[in-house]
């Protein structure tokens, strides 16, 4: 996929190193849970390459043509756990610190959700975060997705008492 400035694309093997630094960064993992050695990452990324497998999309590498040919991700993934909105896709991203305000989170996932509505014929996609992390909560709100505070969840993969249980959860429809 391309926009104006961007191109959503799979992975390579060169976005590795890249993608491992971006998870070792603390800003960037500021709102997860902790971050990543390099065998996480790239655990991870194995992760993010088999789902595209089993699903036909999944998060895509975002490269800024004339700036970094790795800038972080955008796309969609289905949850691997069990909530009051699940089954669902959710649409998700994670930038390099470097490349953070210049609007390219929104304007990959303003380009993912019309792949969703467009070529996968999704009716709805949901995002969640952090009860906190209001800069992906901007994203979020940019690309026109709904919050409904009643929909606030504990997220099943963090134990009780943990400061990031707590999450939101966004919705937008199919135009």
């Amino acid at each position: 996929m391309r926009t104006s400035r961007l191109v959503l694309r799979q992975w390579r093997a060169a976005d590795r190193a890249p993608f491992a630094a971006m998870n070792a960064n603390p800003a960037v993992m500021a709102w997860l849970p902790a971050r990543l050695t390099a065998a996480e990452s790239d655990a991870l990324a194995d992760r993010i390459e088999a789902h595209h497998r089993t699903h036909g999309f999944g998060l895509w590498a975002l490269e800024i043509p004339g700036v970094t040919p790795f800038a972080g991700f955008v796309g969609l993934s289905v949850p691997g756990f069990t909530a009051s909105f699940t089954p669902c896709v959710e649409i998700g991203w994670r930038l390099a610190a470097e490349q953070w305000g210049r609007g390219y989170a929104s304007e990959a996932a303003r380009a993912v959700l019309a792949h969703a509505w467009d070529v996968l014929g999704l009716d709805e996609v949901v995002s969640f975060t952090t009860a906190g992390n209001d800069r992906s909560r901007a994203v979020m709100a940019r690309i026109g997705m709904r919050y409904d505070p009643a929909e606030d969840f504990d997220h099943p993969r963090l134990p009780p008492g943990h400061p990031q249980r707590r999450h939101v959860l966004y919705r937008v429809a199919r135009p």
